[in-house]
């Protein structure tokens, strides 16, 4: 007699313990609206963030090639190349051991490669070896797109006082970098200047002196 009275009871309790159909599709609903808001601004930060590691992946490469110039008493250069896969630049850096009165010369080979250290390198087949990075990981170039100062040039050479050396024409100034009109709220422009001082400096170059933030000439 005691379960046949309290059945209707248990049987509410158990359909109260479940989710109805109409609960499921507004907490689907939610969820739903949550991700269509939620992905695009977690696709637009990773984007962001990206592309601020541009300017940070070249001035790396301008700071190592002067580095290396000093460190071992040598001429060094970074020589930019295009990277085909996201328009971007990757950078490589030699280094080379001049004779007396005789300048570096790529028909030499004086100069260093990924696979060998340069002629005359005092540590031999031990000596530096050439440090190339690839700028794969950086946006495509419909993104951030990278352009040269002055155009068609692509490497800079360093005296062995960390110095540029001014006596190469054509040498990189500036690697100037462009967000896409969506993206310029987002992104903003930068561009890496290299002084005649070898200092890679990062700057704003829409902006002119003597705003601290400009380029420097």
């Amino acid at each position: 007699m005691f379960q046949l009275t309290h059945m209707p009871a248990l049987k509410r309790v158990r359909s109260q313990a479940g989710v109805t159909f109409v609960e499921l599709a507004i907490g689907l609903a939610i969820v739903a609206i949550a991700m269509s808001i939620g992905l695009p601004m977690m696709s637009n930060w990773v984007m962001t963030n990206k592309a601020a590691s541009a300017s940070e992946f070249y001035a790396d490469g301008f700071a190592l090639a002067r580095r290396e110039a000093v460190a071992r008493n040598a001429s060094s250069r970074i020589v930019l190349t295009p990277n085909v896969a996201n328009g971007q630049m990757d950078w490589q850096v030699d280094v080379c051991y001049p004779a007396a009165g005789v300048r570096c010369s790529d028909s030499t080979g004086a100069w260093s490669t990924t696979a060998a250290p340069a002629t005359n390198d005092p540590k031999g087949t031990d000596g530096f070896k050439s440090v190339f990075r690839d700028a794969g990981a950086l946006p495509q170039s419909d993104v951030l797109l990278p352009s040269i100062e002055p155009s068609g040039a692509s490497t800079i050479y360093f005296t062995s006082l960390g110095w540029v050396d001014t006596t190469i024409d054509n040498r990189l100034t500036q690697i100037r970098l462009d967000p896409a009109t969506r993206l310029a709220r987002d992104i903003p422009v930068v561009a890496v200047a290299v002084t005649l001082a070898g200092t890679a400096t990062k700057c704003n170059p829409t902006l002119s002196a003597p705003d601290s933030r400009a380029c420097p000439p």
